[in-house]
Parts: structure tokens; C-alpha cells; sequence
């Protein structure tokens, strides 16, 4: 039975000062898979991410998530969003943190201290607790802001960066996390700059290069390794580009 599309995205356009830096943004994500975004720099994900969450407004767009073409406080409360960089109220404890959080989504108190306790051993902080965020190390923020985008048990999570700061082994906590939430049924929507750990974990990935998709299939399909085909597709792309522009000096 084919998957549905839990996130579609037709024609997001986006403008900056006058300049486009999105256009015609295409996505079609399917109920319980792991999608990465790859892109060189500056190539606005964190905008596409952003408009799609409704925290920036596209200049034309149509976007259905989770089965609506509105996203209701109802649609957000089964949403998960970890930013690339996140403020954390430094002076509450980690534990505090996910109790602030808790309150935003319809979990009964009941559940509330077994659930953080579960998050603090999933991420691997539950010996500091007690610690103020003021006092962890960026590599440990991340973990926290990754702990807090899954409270909720979302059916859709965003996660801008989640391995950034990350070594090899805490990486390894990261996909494991991320192969349990596709496990329980939670489609991931994701990027990251290191593409071993895509290949690993993903199902399907799109590149995008100046602002547009100019690949996307599934992991499954790749006939050689993922960094080869980027640097291959970024190629063809400047080519693309070389030659219009020539054409258009002629």
C-alpha cells in the first residue's frame, strides 16, 4: 500500500530584500520516513524549513501538512521543531527545560516524570539534571534542543542541524534516535552536512543548489556514494548556469 504524503509543498516562493532566494520549492514527504534536505551553503533550508512551519511568510506558496492546508494550533501540537540555533532559557535546569516545554502540548502530568525521564536517557544527560544550561557546552544544547522537539511524541519532526557539534559517538545516539522515531511511526525531516550518516539512515533526500531542488530520489536507488553525486549534480547545475548566461551575453 502506498504512503501517504504527510507535508507537501507546491510553488513556495520566497523573497528577500527585493532579491528571490526561493523558488518554486516542490516537496512531497511521505508518512514514516527519514527525508534529508542537502545543500551547499547559503542555500536557504533553514528559510524552507521556516516557511513551512508558518514562522516566516512566503511571498506564493501552498503547503499541506499533516493531511491540512492550515496549520492549526491542533496540527501543532503534533509537530516537532529543532532549530540550528535555539535560545534556551539558561537559567533552568535541563530537567526544568522539558517541564517548561510540556506545558505547551496536552500531556497528562501523570505521564510528565516518567516521559522526561525517558528523554533524559535517550539523549544521555540524565545524570545532569540538575546541571543549569547556562553551564553545558554547546555539543550538550544540542542534545537538549533534540530532547525537546520529541516531547510532544510528534508525527512530524523538523531537525535543523541535529548532529552539528556532535562526535562520532554522540552522531551515533542521533540516528539511533532518529531510526526509533521512524520506528513509532513519526516521519523526520531533517539535514545535515554529513553524508555517511545520510546514507545510513535516510530514505529519501533532495539537493538543492541556488535556491532550487535540482535532485531528489531514494537512498536505495543511489548507484555511488552520496558525496560523489552531489559534488556531481552541484557540477552539472554551474554548468547549467555558465551556459544560460553565455547565452543570454550572445
Amino acid at each position: 500500500m502506498a504512503k501517504a504524503n504527510v507535508l507537501q509543498t507546491i510553488s513556495v516562493n520566497k523573497y528577500l530584500d527585493g532579491k528571490q532566494i526561493l523558488f518554486d520549492v516542490n516537496l512531497e514527504i511521505k508518512e514514516w520516513e527519514v527525508f534529508w534536505f542537502l545543500w551547499p551553503n547559503w542555500a536557504w533550508k533553514t528559510t524552507t524549513m521556516k516557511c513551512i512551519l508558518n514562522l516566516i511568510k512566503p511571498e506564493s506558496w501552498e503547503i499541506i501538512i499533516l493531511w491540512e492546508n492550515e496549520l492549526t494550533n491542533e496540527i501543532k501540537s503534533q509537530i516537532g521543531f529543532m532549530p540550528e540555533n535555539t535560545y534556551l532559557y539558561k537559567y533552568l535546569t535541563w530537567y526544568e527545560f522539558l517541564k517548561f516545554n510540556w506545558k505547551f502540548y496536552n500531556i497528562e502530568k501523570n505521564e510528565l516524570e516518567e516521559k522526561i525521564n525517558n528523554l533524559l536517557e535517550k539523549v544521555w544527560l540524565k545524570e545532569a539534571k540538575d546541571k543549569l544550561l547556562a553551564k553545558y557546552s554547546k555539543w550538550m544544547l544540542q542534545r537538549i534542543g533534540l530532547a525537546q522537539a520529541i516531547i510532544n511524541n510528534p508525527k512530524l519532526v523538523f531537525l535543523d542541524e541535529p548532529m552539528s557539534w556532535l562526535d562520532p559517538i554522540w552522531r551515533k545516539m542521533v540516528k539511533d534516535l532518529i531510526l526509533e522515531l521512524k520506528k513509532n511511526w513519526t516521519t523526520v525531516f531533517f539535514n545535515t552536512h554529513i553524508l555517511s550518516d545520510v546514507e545510513s539512515i535516510c530514505d529519501r533526500f533532495a539537493i538543492i543548489h541556488k535556491w532550487k531542488i535540482i535532485e531528489e530520489n531514494k537512498v536505495k536507488n543511489l548507484k555511488k556514494h552520496l558525496e560523489d553525486l552531489f559534488i556531481e549534480k552541484i557540477n552539472e547545475a554551474n554548468e547549467r548556469e555558465l551556459e544560460e548566461e553565455n547565452e543570454e551575453n550572445n
